[in-house]
C-alpha cells in the first residue's frame, strides 16, 4: 500500500500545496503553509443523520407552510438588538475580537441570563479550567445561575452531549480553534480543524434547533483566525471592539441573516463585567461639558451626528493642525479613514483657499470609536478649519454631511433620526447639508437648521479674527 503524502495548507486562506512554500500563492500570505497529513477516508458525520449511501433529496416549494421561528432573548438588550431581536433557534453566531477585550465575559453573562430566565444553557471552554470559569462567574454575581459547564476540546465528545436529551436553548462553544475532529490527521487550530470542526457543530445545531455561539481567534490584522470560509458557514459574524485605554467595548455585527447589519451594542467595563449602555451618545460626549481651562468651547473639535445601524450616535471628532518642521508633514488619524482625510484636505486646499495639507495634521474620535460613513466629511473639516483659524465651532452645535470634490456638501440619510438625537440630548443648532429646490427642513424640537450648500460656506460661518490668520497661512509661501 502506498504511503500517503504529506500536504501543505495555508492558514489564511485554505489553499493546498504538495510542498512547503515561504508564501501562499492564493492569499499571499507569508510563512502560513502548515503540513497536514490527508485523511485516510472521507469524514464522518459525528452529530447522526444518515451514514451510508445516498439518500434522494426532497424537493418543496416556496410557498409552503413553515413554522415560525420564536426568537429567544438573551436578558442583554445590546446583545439582543445586535443579534436582530434576539436569538434565533438553529443560528450559529461567531463571536471575534481582541484577546482580553471581554467574549468569554459577554457570552457568559449572556449564558447566565438565558439560564436564569428558565432557558438552558450550556458553557463548553476549551481554553480554561472548571475552577477559572467558576471564579469569573463569581467575580460577574452569576454563580447561582443554572449554567451547565463542561471542559473539553473534542467534537465527538462535545456532539454526543448536545445530541442526547433535549436540546438546549443555547450552547457557547469558548473556542472553535480549540476544537479537533479525531478523524483529521492535523493540530488544533488548523485549517481542517477549524473548518471540520464547524461545519460539525453548525449542521448538529442546526438539526436540533438550538442556537450555537462560537468564539473565534483574531489575527493581528484583526480578521478571525483560521480560514475565511468560517465566517461563511455561521449565520450572524460579531466582533467585539473597544481600546484597552477606554472602559467601553461595541460589539458590532457585520454579517447577519436574520437582521441588519452594521448594528452595535454598547457596553461599559466594570469591575462587574460588562454593563450595558442603553445611552452611547451621552457617554461619548460626558466630558464635553467644559474644556480643559473652563472655557465653554475648544477650537478644533465638532460634534458628528452618525448612524450606527439603527441607532444614531453623536460623538466628537476632534483635531490638531501644527506647523509642520518636516519637509512632509504627519499624518495621524485614529478612529477614521485616513484616504478620505487626505481627500478632504485637498478640497479645503483646493476650493477654499486653505493651506491646510502643508501643516501636520491629527485627527481623533474621541471615545474610540471608529466611523466609517462618509457623513462625518462635513464634521471632519469643520474640526480642521477651527483648529487652524483657532476658532471654535459653536458648543451646541452638531454637524454631518458628505463632501464632493467640488466642494459641494451631499445630503446623507437618517436626517431626521440624527437630528432628533442630537436635540434629545440639548443641542441647538445643526449645520447640515443644503437641498436645492426642495422645502426647508422643518426644525426638530427648536433646532436651529444652518444650510451648508458649499464647503467655502463653512469657512465662512467661522469667527473672523480666524478667517484672517487662515488666510494669511494660506497666503504665506
Amino acid at each position: 500500500m502506498a504511503k500517503a503524502q504529506p500536504r501543505f495548507a495555508c492558514q489564511q486562506c485554505g489553499a493546498v500545496y504538495p510542498k512547503w512554500a515561504g508564501r501562499c500563492e492564493a492569499c499571499g500570505a507569508w510563512n502560513s503553509l502548515v503540513e497536514e497529513e490527508p485523511r485516510s477516508g472521507p469524514p464522518k458525520s459525528l452529530g447522526g443523520g444518515r451514514r451510508g449511501g445516498a439518500a434522494a433529496l426532497d424537493f418543496v416549494a416556496l410557498s409552503g407552510e413553515s413554522g415560525r421561528l420564536r426568537r429567544h432573548l438573551t436578558g442583554i438588550a445590546e446583545l439582543d438588538r445586535v443579534c436582530g431581536g434576539g436569538l434565533v433557534p438553529g443560528a450559529a453566531i461567531l463571536v471575534g475580537g481582541d484577546p482580553g477585550i471581554g467574549k468569554s465575559t459577554l457570552l457568559l453573562q449572556a449564558a447566565a441570563a438565558v439560564a436564569a430566565a428558565g432557558g438552558a444553557a450550556l458553557y463548553i471552554t476549551g481554553e480554561e479550567a472548571i475552577d477559572q470559569v467558576r471564579l469569573r462567574a463569581r467575580r460577574l454575581g452569576v454563580e447561582a445561575a443554572p449554567v451547565r459547564l463542561a471542559v473539553a476540546t473534542s467534537v465527538r465528545d462535545i456532539a454526543a452531549a448536545l445530541d442526547s436529551g433535549s436540546p438546549p436553548q443555547l450552547a457557547v462553544i469558548d473556542s472553535i480553534q480549540t476544537m479537533y475532529l479525531d478523524t483529521l490527521d492535523s493540530a488544533p487550530g488548523t485549517v481542517s480543524q477549524v473548518r471540520g470542526a464547524a461545519q460539525e457543530l453548525i449542521g448538529l445545531a442546526k438539526r436540533r434547533g438550538f442556537a450555537l455561539v462560537l468564539v473565534g481567534h483574531v489575527t493581528k490584522e484583526g480578521t478571525i483566525a483560521g480560514p475565511r470560509v468560517l465566517e461563511h458557514m455561521v449565520d450572524t459574524v460579531l466582533y467585539f471592539e473597544g481600546e484597552r485605554g477606554h472602559h467601553f467595548r461595541i460589539l458590532r455585527a457585520v454579517k447577519n441573516r436574520f437582521g441588519a447589519t452594521d448594528e452595535i451594542g454598547v457596553f461599559e467595563m466594570s469591575d462587574r463585567g460588562l454593563v450595558e449602555v442603553p445611552n452611547p451618545s451621552a457617554m461619548f460626549l460626558a466630558e464635553r461639558a467644559e474644556g480643559e481651562h473652563g472655557e465653554s468651547a475648544v477650537a478644533g473639535a465638532a460634534v458628528f451626528a452618525g448612524i450606527e445601524g439603527t441607532r444614531p450616535v453623536l460623538v466628537e471628532i476632534q483635531a490638531l493642525v501644527a506647523p509642520s518642521p518636516l519637509g512632509t508633514p504627519r499624518r495621524a488619524v485614529v478612529g477614521w479613514d485616513a484616504t478620505r482625510l487626505a481627500m478632504i484636505v485637498a478640497v479645503l486646499d483646493a476650493r477654499c483657499g486653505l493651506s491646510v495639507g502643508a501643516n501636520d495634521i491629527y485627527l481623533n474620535v474621541a471615545g474610540g470609536l471608529r466611523i466609517g460613513e462618509p457623513a462625518a466629511d462635513l464634521a471632519v473639516a469643520a474640526a480642521l478649519v477651527s483648529a487652524l483659524s483657532e476658532s471654535p465651532v459653536p458648543p451646541d452645535t452638531v454637524v454631518f454631511g458628505e463632501i464632493g470634490l467640488s466642494g459641494r456638501v451631499r445630503p446623507v440619510s437618517h436626517s431626521d433620526a440624527r437630528l432628533k438625537e442630537a436635540a434629545k440630548l440639548g443641542f441647538g443648532e445643526a449645520w447640515i447639508p443644503a437641498r436645492p429646490g426642495a422645502r426647508a427642513r422643518r426644525p426638530q424640537d427648536g433646532m436651529s437648521i444652518v444650510p451648508i450648500g458649499h464647503l467655502a460656506e463653512l469657512v465662512d460661518r467661522l469667527a473672523p479674527a480666524g478667517q484672517r490668520r487662515a488666510r494669511r497661512l494660506a497666503a504665506a509661501p
